[in-house]
């Protein structure tokens, strides 16, 4: 299939994208509010609630801003390449679930972002108040998968 072709059907078939689909196809994280989907051969995650896209926009808006220095990005506009996305997406819900849960390890798989995040609004109030200068060590410290 051409890129370009799979690309619009791709975004046809999947107008609510899940914001994290990088990480939870990495198997490094999941979503009671995902759902995975296949087109041509490939795998997809979309979001099935309006409300949990918002909650999940509205965090990686925020661990990008907070994020910055230690992506070294000048910009906080464009895409990510694939390897600084991975960090902020499963370094940012690692260090959320630091700050979450008090326990100074994060686990080896997320289990619920959606559930992570509510978590995190009940406790701070909301995703502003969010301790980002914790958050971010965990962004700083997440290695991608090590070449074998």
């Amino acid at each position: 299939m051409d890129q370009d072709r799979f690309r619009q059907t791709y975004r046809e078939m999947n107008e609510r994208a899940c914001l994290f689909e990088k990480s939870v196809l990495s198997g490094r994280c999941s979503c009671s509010q995902s759902a995975r989907f296949c087109l041509a051969e490939r795998e997809g995650v979309h979001c099935v609630s309006d409300e949990a896209q918002a909650q999940c926009e509205d965090l990686l808006e925020l661990l990008r801003h907070h994020g910055r220095f230690a992506l070294k990005l000048n910009d906080a506009a464009g895409v990510l390449p694939h390897g600084k996305a991975m960090r902020l997406q499963i370094g940012g819900l690692n260090g959320l679930f630091v700050a979450v849960t008090e326990i100074s390890e994060p686990p080896a798989t997320i289990t619920d972002i959606h559930g992570l995040i509510g978590q995190a609004i009940e406790m701070f109030g909301d995703l502003k108040r969010l301790p980002f200068n914790e958050i971010v060590k965990q962004v700083a410290a997440y290695k991608g998968r090590k070449d074998q």
